[in-house]
């Protein structure tokens, strides 16, 4: 097993689940941890340095090494400030997973222009900001001629890669975040980062609070709890390592289980050596199926969650 000893972690969104799992694995490896989280309640309001400081003093108890960082991940001087927090407590910065997020699930005629705005604004631009401060300390290092191994794992979701009823908004920033990824890699592969990022499917606040989930996570006749958020931190644990040379993809990861995820793809073509006609490509599209593709299973799932909290509600990742 990798070994992080000696290498720092900045981790987004980790006072709680995922993150804190992630948080947990990290530092049991030997890593340096910061421990970002701004605390917020359910619905996105408040702050509280609670969250960050219960994980680092979980690790420290446990022998490891920890700071927390209580901040907006979407406040462009907070997440400098995390950046340097890093360097400063323990000499450089060689991971960052993105991890904060928020729902304001709604569905299209219904949602606000406030609903939408603060979605993207905590996963797009909670996303962007870590990364362009980190990547910026990263080029620094590479100019002055200092080797950079260093590994970035952002956080989308099957809803990004699918698409679910509800969720225009978290969709839509999801989807963002794995095409900011692909970019991320090309980019800064020249000066030895990897950028990656995973869609996870695992127990949060948000599915624990709904009835409907509630009753189908539990753990099978084996005992394994496929759902729990722990089973998501391996796989970026195994991004993040300094031996990794995986790059520019996009994972699934559900209990046991992972996929590689692939981007857009032709599945039909139609051709021509002249430009269509009006008439021609209304009789080309006339024998595609009509309507859109529909996932029974996440319009189900979503209604469920809507009949058993409030829509407005958010959580983290």
């Amino acid at each position: 097993m990798s070994t992080f000893t000696d290498r720092t972690v900045i981790i987004t969104g980790a006072g709680r689940g995922l993150g804190r799992e992630h948080a947990l694995l990290f530092a049991g490896l030997g890593a340096n941890v910061v421990v970002n989280d701004n605390g917020a309640a359910t619905d996105g309001s408040g702050a509280t340095a609670g969250p960050a400081h219960d994980v680092v003093a979980e690790i420290k108890a446990a022998g490891g090494r920890a700071v927390a960082h209580v901040g907006s991940v979407t406040d462009w001087s907070e997440s400098e400030r995390m950046v340097r927090l890093a360097i400063e407590t323990f000499g450089g910065l060689d991971v960052l997973v993105n991890n904060a997020g928020i729902l304001r699930d709604r569905f299209l005629v219904t949602m606000s222009e406030a609903e939408w705005d603060s979605v993207m604004e905590v996963h797009l631009k909670g996303h962007f900001v870590p990364l362009h401060h980190a990547a910026n300390h990263w080029r620094a290092e590479s100019k002055a001629g200092r080797p950079v191994n260093a590994a970035v794992v952002n956080t989308s979701s099957p809803s990004g890669l699918r698409g679910n009823p509800g969720q225009l908004n978290y969709a839509a920033a999801k989807a963002g975040i794995a095409a900011m990824t692909l970019v991320a890699a090309r980019e800064l592969d020249r000066i030895g980062v990897r950028v990656n990022a995973i869609a996870p499917v695992a127990r949060t606040r948000l599915t624990s609070g709904s009835p409907a989930f509630a009753a189908t996570v539990g753990r099978d006749a084996a005992g394994f709890d496929h759902w729990d958020p722990a089973n998501v931190s391996p796989l970026v644990v195994a991004l993040s390592a300094a031996d990794c040379r995986v790059s520019g993809r996009v994972f699934t990861v559900l209990g046991g289980h992972i996929g590689l995820q692939e981007t857009w793809r032709e599945t039909e073509t139609f051709d021509k050596d002249r430009r269509w006609t009006v008439d021609e490509l209304e009789a080309t599209l006339a024998v595609l199926p009509g309507g859109a593709p529909v996932f029974e299973s996440s319009i189900k799932a979503h209604e469920a969650r809507q009949e058993a909290r409030p829509v407005s509600d958010a959580v983290d990742v």
